[in-house]
Order: structure tokens, then C-alpha cells, then sequence
């Protein structure tokens, strides 16, 4: 029970409304459902009358007036409530019903592997369905900066994937600080997002629903992970400090955590807490120094090409330690291929001596890698981002 004296008119008669018995939400906490509220019990003389104000994570929701709410994506991830006020001729007061969580609503996932070096340097963009298998369909292509080759730093929100640095042999400058961003459920060329503080490739990318953090690789950010907020536009911001140097190392995320794993000649995994700025901690390490590619569901983290050219190998998020060996891939996807995942799966393309092969496992299992299809160009060092992976559920 809880009341809030907005105003009180004072005269010999009556009394002001008082809770005795709070408003109470019922309904079903997702997208497109509605939720009603109760006025509670009141006393109070003359008869109060009500007024309904729905607030999302304590905030007033426009013109969410009346005692029902229809649930929008906008609530998502937030919680809802009803503020009820109670007024007659002595005052006002008011009282806050329960609370109901709107969980993430993350898609089966869609998997997009940007860029690579094949024939050419190559802009291209693929994407599949991580719950079904089969062969790639064209996306749309790179066309800002001269980013393609090397494109990394995959990673995103259940709406748009981010894409961080690049390389480009036949650009000037060669290495790029450009960010840009795609609509993954729509296909289309990359769109303009800002800068990196300083041109870099190779890079790692993770994310939350909202904060995309990426750093490492082979030019200006080896040591250093900057961020974006992902619904906006706009230039990095510093982050902090990586332990130590990663070179075309890989990333993965939980809903709380983005991890940095390895690179050329390091096999350190860094870890951060995503909502957050600081420096990185020590996770433990991978198996072997590994040029990699990794994606992730929201407990478990797979990297590819983590010892020899064909292994596999986890990390268990919530716990600190050293990578496991999973299973074997096919054939090699190192130098990098594009890693995405969804809740039940990891997928991984291209790589190796400019194979075409798309590749996956079931994460909650070990063992050997199964086709999944094929790519629409056979390239390497290549990008990979979805937008089911695990920093969003």
C-alpha cells in the first residue's frame, strides 16, 4: 500500500482518499497483448474518482490514460505499471500498482556475413536462416569507405547489426574507421553509422540490446575497445583498455558480458561487462594462439579454428576458465571465416583457402560440424553478425 499527497484542500468535512488495497495489473506481459489495472481500495469522503496513468520503467508513457495498455516493442526488456490517482474535493492521491516485465522478444535469428577476400576484394553480404539449412541469398553490399575485406566486428540488436573497421586493398586509406549498420530483417546495402577513434581490422564485436562494444585488431585499436549505443548514429566512444594486444581475435557476448578471444599470436580471452566503461579482466585462455572466428547463445561461447585448423573449442560464460574442446569443423575455416549464432545454434562461412562452405553445431551439444549450404561467393577474412545472438536474451 502507498499514497502520495499531491494536493489537499482543507475544509471541516471529509477526508482526503486513502489506500488501503493496492491497484493490481493483470494480463499477458508481451507485444500486443493489453494489461489491465485495478483501481485498488480506497476510502475517503466524498467518493474519490480515478485516473489511470501506465509508466514504463517508472516513466510517464504519453497518452497511456485509461485503465487498459496494449504491450508495443517499445516495452520490451522494461517494466510496466499503472499509477492510480484518487481525487474528491480534498485532494488528490495517488498509488502504484504492481509490476509486469515485458521479456525480449528475440527472433529464431538471422545470420549475415559481410565482406571477405576472394576473387576480388570482395563487398558482398549473405545471409540465412540459422534454424534451417540451405544455401545463402544475396543481402546487399558494403559500399561505404571501401569496407569489405577484413569487415569485422560484427554485432548488434535484434533490429540492426553494426559493422566496425575493414580493410580495403584497392581504397585510400587502406585500413578504415568507418562504423556503418545494417537492418538485418531487410536487405539493403550498409548505411553510414560514424567512426571508429582510429582506423583498425581484425576487429571483435559484442553486444547488449542496446551497446555494441568492439575493439582489438591489426591497426589502431589492438588494445582498445570503444562503444556505441545501437538505436542512434554517431562516432565511438572510449571504452577502456583491452589486457592484451588482440589481432584478428573474435568475439562473443552474454546478456551481461562481451568477451575478446584470442588472436594471431595471443591466447588470452578479455572479458567487460557491457553496461558499463573500464578496462578488461582475464577470462582465461583458448586452446592455442588462434586467428578465429566466435558467436555465442546466451551461456555458451563456440570458437572456430581455436588449436588447429579444424577444431572447435567453448567457454562457459557465467564461469571463468580456460576453453574445452567441442568438436571438429568439416574443413578449415582459417584464415577467418564469419561466425553467427541464435539460442540452439552456431553457424560459421566461408574462410579457409576462399572456401564457400557454410558450417554448424548444435551449442548445447559437442561434436563435429555439420553443412549447413553454401555461400553466394566463396571468400575469407569475412565478418558474421545475427541479430538472435547471445547478449540479447
Amino acid at each position: 500500500m502507498s499514497g502520495i499527497n499531491l494536493a489537499i484542500v482543507g475544509n471541516s468535512y471529509g477526508s482526503l482518499p486513502v489506500n488501503t488495497d493496492a491497484p493490481a495489473v493483470s494480463g499477458t506481459a508481451a507485444v500486443g497483448q493489453s494489461l489491465s489495472s485495478t483501481t485498488g481500495t480506497w476510502t475517503g469522503a466524498p467518493a474519490p474518482a480515478f485516473t489511470y496513468q501506465w509508466q514504463r520503467s517508472t516513466t510517464n508513457i504519453g497518452s497511456a490514460t485509461s485503465s487498459s495498455y496494449t504491450i508495443v516493442s517499445a516495452d520490451t526488456g522494461n517494466t510496466l505499471r499503472c499509477v492510480v490517482t484518487a481525487t474528491n474535493s480534498l485532494g488528490a492521491v495517488s498509488a502504484n500498482s504492481n509490476s509486469s516485465s515485458v521479456p525480449n522478444v528475440v527472433p529464431s535469428g538471422r545470420a549475415v556475413y559481410g565482406g571477405g577476400t576472394g576473387a576480388v576484394n570482395e563487398k558482398v553480404m549473405d545471409y540465412v536462416e540459422i534454424a534451417t539449412t540451405g544455401n545463402a541469398t544475396d543481402f546487399g553490399d558494403l559500399i561505404l569507405g571501401g569496407q569489405g575485406q577484413e569487415t569485422s566486428g560484427g554485432s548488434g540488436s535484434t533490429t540492426r547489426g553494426i559493422w566496425s573497421g575493414g580493410y580495403s586493398s584497392n581504397g585510400s586509406p587502406n585500413v578504415l574507421n568507418v562504423i556503418s549498420y545494417i537492418t538485418v530483417t531487410s536487405a539493403g546495402n550498409n548505411t553510414d553509422f560514424g567512426n571508429l577513434g582510429s582506423p583498425s581490422y581484425g576487429t571483435y564485436g559484442g553486444n547488449n540490446q542496446t551497446r555494441s562494444v568492439f575493439g582489438g585488431g591489426n591497426a589502431g585499436l589492438t588494445q582498445v575497445n570503444e562503444y556505441i549505443t545501437i538505436a542512434s548514429t554517431g562516432n565511438a566512444a572510449s571504452f577502456g583498455d583491452l589486457g592484451v594486444a588482440h589481432d584478428r581475435g573474435a568475439g562473443c557476448c552474454s546478456p551481461t558480458q562481451v568477451f575478446n578471444i584470442a588472436g594471431v599470436s595471443q591466447k588470452q580471452i578479455d572479458v567487460v561487462t557491457t553496461a558499463t566503461t573500464g578496462d578488461a579482466t582475464d577470462f582465461g585462455d583458448l586452446l592455442a594462439n588462434a586467428e578465429c572466428q566466435a558467436a555465442s547463445n546466451s551461456t555458451r561461447g563456440i570458437v572456430g579454428a581455436s588449436n588447429s585448423n579444424v577444431d572447435m573449442s567453448y567457454i562457459t560464460m557465467a564461469s571463468a576458465g580456460n576453453a574445452v574442446d567441442f568438436g571438429d569443423l568439416s574443413r578449415s575455416t582459417r584464415p577467418t571465416g564469419g561466425a553467427a549464432a541464435n539460442a540452439t545454434r552456431w553457424t560459421v562461412a566461408g574462410g579457409g583457402s576462399n572456401q564457400n562452405e557454410i558450417q554448424y553445431v548444435t551449442i548445447a551439444s559437442t561434436g563435429n560440424a555439420s553443412d549447413f549450404g553454401d555461400l553466394t561467393v566463396a571468400r575469407y577474412y569475412m565478418g558474421g553478425l545475427s541479430n538472435a545472438n547471445g547478449g540479447l536474451y
